[in-house]
């Protein structure tokens, strides 16, 4: 007996709707397609805390807890209203690709801890020339927050990150030096995107756009800014909206490593599939 008969005479036993079978069929495809959206943004973090405070009100419920359960249920109330507002962007996006078309399209990258090798190689190579003829530069290394809005305000590169493409990037004569690099992995995807200034008063007067939109990408997301000054040449590191300065190559090449350095084990993840696997 072939699969689908078999499928069919147990639909056949359980008294199964095939317009059940493809209602839970088509709102599994959209949930699925949903994930795919919010991947690669700011909104997969907070569908993580959403699930939290779920999961956490389903326990104060069972426990017993009623007080924690009535401000978790209020909580999520008002949750429930914000998401509109919070999710803002990401309904955008949705409805931008449904209208180009590109609701099948599934970007996001992948990387190992050999890409990681090879671009910390090419990065540190990079570096001593911006420094030494004094170009400015502003290189965004993503990691587990997607930056697609602000991939989307600079131009497409898509290149593996060499040495050579960095350094004529950041040329003062480069259409694309006026603005950040966003590297993903191993590759450039955009060049001259422009970032969230940061807007803490309690930074210094020297202190120009360029790191001001260092440490600001890093206080919307966790990914980590190098920031090249075009006055001193001296390179910068923002992360978590905390800027460490003065830093030379091997300081660099070693905070780098501690921070966005790929795991080198294999483990199971609820989130795995944001780095392919």
């Amino acid at each position: 007996m072939a699969i689908w008969e078999r499928i069919i005479a147990a639909m056949t036993q359980l008294d199964v709707d095939w317009l059940d079978v493809l209602d839970i069929v088509i709102m599994s495809y959209l949930f699925y397609r949903l994930i795919l959206i919010i991947r690669g943004t700011r909104a997969e973090q907070l569908v993580k805390g959403l699930i939290v405070l779920l999961l956490a009100m389903i326990f104060s419920d069972q426990a017993g807890l009623d007080t924690l359960h009535w401000t978790l249920r209020q909580t999520m109330t008002v949750g429930l209203i914000a998401i509109p507002i919070v999710f803002q962007p990401e309904l955008r996006r949705a409805l931008e690709h449904l209208g180009r078309g590109k609701i099948f399209k599934s970007p996001y990258w992948t990387w190992d801890s050999q890409d990681f090798d090879n671009m910390l190689d090419e990065l540190i190579k990079a570096i001593p020339v911006l420094v030494k003829k004094r170009l400015g530069a502003l290189i965004v290394l993503e990691r587990s927050t997607g930056l697609k809005e602000w991939i989307d305000t600079g131009i497409e590169v898509k290149g593996i990150v060499t040495a050579e493409l960095l350094v004529n990037i950041f040329f003062p004569r480069s259409p694309l030096h006026d603005g950040a690099v966003i590297i993903q992995g191993n590759q450039i995807v955009a060049a001259g995107c422009y970032l969230p200034l940061t807007e803490d008063p309690n930074l210094g007067t020297e202190l120009g756009t360029r790191h001001r939109a260092g440490i600001g990408i890093t206080e919307h997301s966790d990914a980590l800014a190098i920031i090249i000054s075009e006055e001193t040449g001296t390179i910068s590191v923002a992360h978590d909206g905390v800027l460490t300065r003065y830093l030379d190559e091997n300081k660099l090449r070693t905070m780098l490593k501690e921070l966005c350095s790929p795991a080198r084990s294999e483990g199971f993840s609820l989130w795995s599939w944001r780095s392919g696997k």
